[in-house]
């Protein structure tokens, strides 16, 4: 984890206002940044979620939405979400949909997740051991059962109901 790495900060309309350090933004500084989240479905209609690295400085050891990583300053969001894919999983042959965006805050940060999904035939990825310590594809309805028992991250389970909601007005995402 580079401490020192570079993100922009942005309005609440997306737009780069100024830059911070990976540190400044999750010391509790609330500067807003953006992210990028990729949630994959498989063809059996199951979501593959990572399990967390311990040596996250957030949420470590919790599963979480399959890819998710800050934008890096001077990087847009399209170019953010592929090298996050590849970074996390080697996951590169995909097509991603926006599905929206939003504002997320906890304690120790705020950032805008930009939600993208896609669908794969694969039935499992090559995770970086640096960035993920597991990872698999989950019914939803065992991901229905962990919500709110601790095995999730909270800014996941939050996530999960938006994802359903979206996909339910918007099936064609998944073909």
């Amino acid at each position: 984890m580079n401490n020192n790495e570079l993100f922009p900060i942005i309005n609440e309309q997306g737009e780069v206002i100024g830059k911070a350090t990976r540190h400044e933004c999750h010391s509790g500084s609330k500067l807003l940044h953006p992210v990028v989240h990729l949630h994959i479905f498989n063809a059996r209609g199951e979501l593959y979620l990572q399990k967390r690295s311990l040596n996250k400085d957030i949420q470590p050891g919790k599963w979480d939405t399959a890819v998710g990583g800050h934008i890096d300053y001077g990087e847009d969001v399209h170019h953010a979400l592929l090298r996050e894919a590849r970074e996390e999983l080697d996951f590169t042959n995909f097509t991603p949909h926006h599905l929206f965006s939003y504002i997320f805050e906890s304690d120790r940060e705020r950032e805008m997740i930009n939600a993208f999904v896609t669908t794969t035939t694969l039935d499992s990825f090559a995770y970086d051991p640096e960035e993920v310590d597991d990872g698999k594809f989950w019914s939803l309805q065992e991901i229905n059962d962990a919500i709110g028992k601790g095995i999730l991250t909270p800014n996941f389970e939050m996530e999960f109901a938006k994802l359903s909601l979206a996909l339910s007005e918007n099936p064609h995402l998944l073909v």
